[in-house]
């Protein structure tokens, strides 16, 4: 897996609702007669999970990267034995998912479940305010142990799936809070060959920082007689603006809300963009960029063409998943944690273990939601979650006596020449991310587990924040006014934080940018998120 993605989720049904439409029992399992004689073909515990099979329908989102046909990938088709549960996954690729998406529940004609589609929190309570999708509280509680004892031990990540109304509606994707380099997701990498060349020591401050861009600037550290070494290198500047909010004190509740976080100063919530601290990192990326350490192309350079150049080794930093993976370059060693100005050092640039909250959700069409309930269930156990990951013992995975596995020759070292995961996806369909389970490091194959990534994680975890706030949950109506005020201000944010980086607008226009800020609503858009910030402390 090259990269993660992230989404938030959200909503709301009633059992009667759910009972009259689905005709299968009410969100919590208990539903007369009819639930009665569903129930009567469920097992509560172990494998198969119904006594006589049951089909399923599930929209599913696919990546790229995945089999064309996952109903005949080796885990689902071994899965479907070991349940008694045949699912047909109906495939929608990313690229066009969310419209697809949209068009099958606004038509009525939608499936048993919606598997890997990236539901939004404004999705999760507009339809479940209408029933649509089903409250999950109890049947959770009551048939899935493996997710409810995530739950309790963390439970942030039950306040972060719970809607504004109380009530759960999604399966969630979530990371091991152990699995630090997956929660860090994108570090910050440098050329270390080159560091030791020029006789520097490894930055620990954004000085020493600078001091290591412009001095990879000019010097012939690849001895080709051309001045073509830039000091970074990446796709646009949120990446690396985002790895140095810690230096300045911001982003300090980590990165599922970017743009707001707590004031140290006054302990109320704070718009990050307006903040003096925010002009300050703005003031020393323009300074590299003006100084010519920044790749040139930065704002208008496609992921591409940014692996492409990094492959021919020019870059003395960037910030990638992967440098190995990405561009087969096997120098690069995850920077520290980078101390600012005025000694800030807490590292911020974290996500919240609740990576997804609508990864997974059921519908009021789902005539057996404890079975469905049960079958999502497994893949936030260990041995589930292995099985999703790994594929099938002494088929594409062996493992030790010591419970250590790993990948079969097949897929590590393919004959045919397959990369690992064009390899894998005959076996298991993770590659491509925001799949509902769990995410754990001795399982997961991808570039985040690699040992460089796991020693760049352990560079900065003294300096990790340690209160890191999910995404917040809002109301219908909170959801409406949100998306209109952050459409307009978030817009308004980028085209500015380019324009004061690249020196096209002055510094001098701060004031006047905070207040068109504030003009634009700012003051609602805090009180809106204080409203999420308030349930999410109850």
């Amino acid at each position: 897996m090259k990269k993660w993605t992230a989404a938030l989720v959200t909503s709301a049904v009633t059992a009667s609702l759910v009972a009259g439409c689905g005709g299968g029992g009410d969100a919590s399992g208990d539903s007369g007669k009819k639930g009665e004689a569903q129930n009567s073909n469920l097992n509560a515990t172990g494998f198969p999970i119904v006594k006589e099979p049951i089909k399923l329908t599930f929209f599913t989102g696919k990546a790229a990267t995945t089999a064309n046909n996952w109903n005949e990938t080796v885990i689902w088709k071994e899965y479907a034995k070991m349940t008694n549960i045949n699912v047909d996954f109906q495939l929608v690729p990313f690229d066009n998912l969310t419209e697809k998406r949209n068009l099958s529940l606004a038509s009525g004609d939608y499936p048993d479940a919606f598997h890997t589609t990236r539901m939004t929190n404004t999705d999760l309570v507009k339809y479940g305010s209408q029933g649509t999708f089903i409250k999950l509280n109890d049947l959770i509680d009551k048939y899935a142990p493996n997710l409810k004892k995530i739950l309790d031990a963390d439970p942030s990540i039950r306040k972060g799936i719970t809607m504004a109304d109380g009530n759960i509606y999604a399966f969630p994707l979530i990371y091991d809070q152990q699995f630090t380099s997956a929660l860090l997701g994108a570090k910050l990498w440098y050329k270390k060959d080159w560091l030791d060349a020029l006789g520097m020591k490894e930055p620990t401050t954004l000085d020493e920082f600078y001091e290591y861009l412009k001095a990879v600037k000019n010097t012939d550290l690849n001895k080709n007689g051309k001045a073509d070494e830039i000091g970074y290198g990446g796709v646009g500047y949120a990446d690396l603006l985002n790895k140095l909010k810690g230096s300045f004190g911001l982003m300090n509740r980590g990165t599922a809300q970017p743009n707001v976080d707590m004031d140290p100063k006054t302990n109320e919530l704070r718009f990050v963009p307006t903040a003096p601290e925010y002009k300050e990192m703005l003031q020393y990326v323009n300074k590299l960029t003006k100084e010519g350490l920044i790749e040139k192309e930065i704002t208008t350079i496609k992921s591409n063409q940014f692996y492409a150049k990094g492959a021919e080794g020019v870059y003395g930093s960037m910030v990638t998943t992967s440098p190995y993976t990405l561009m087969k370059q096997t120098t690069y060693v995850g920077m520290p944690m980078l101390k600012g100005p005025n000694g800030q050092d807490k590292f911020t640039a974290i996500r919240s273990p609740l990576v997804q909250t609508g990864a997974f959700v059921i519908t009021d069409k789902n005539k057996n939601p404890e079975a469905t309930v049960r079958w999502m269930d497994y893949f936030y156990s260990e041995e589930g979650n292995k099985m999703f990951f790994m594929g099938i013992k002494d088929q594409s995975y062996t493992e030790t006596a010591d419970g250590k596995v790993q990948y079969t020759d097949e897929i590590t070292k393919n004959p045919q020449g397959l990369t690992l995961e064009q390899a894998v996806v005959k076996y298991v369909t993770w590659p491509g991310g925001s799949y509902p389970g769990i995410v754990r490091q001795k399982f997961f194959a991808g570039a985040e587990a690699l040992p460089e990534s796991i020693e760049a994680a352990k560079k900065v975890e003294p300096n990790l924040i340690k209160d890191i706030w999910p995404p917040f949950s809002f109301t219908d109506a909170e959801n409406e006014k949100l998306i209109t005020l952050q459409n307009d201000i978030h817009t308004y944010v980028t085209e500015m934080e380019t324009k004061f980086i690249t020196g096209t607008i002055p510094f001098t226009e701060w004031d006047n940018y905070v207040a068109t800020i504030k003009k634009m609503g700012v003051d609602e858009y805090l009180k809106i998120y204080k409203a999420g910030y308030d349930r999410y402390k109850k």
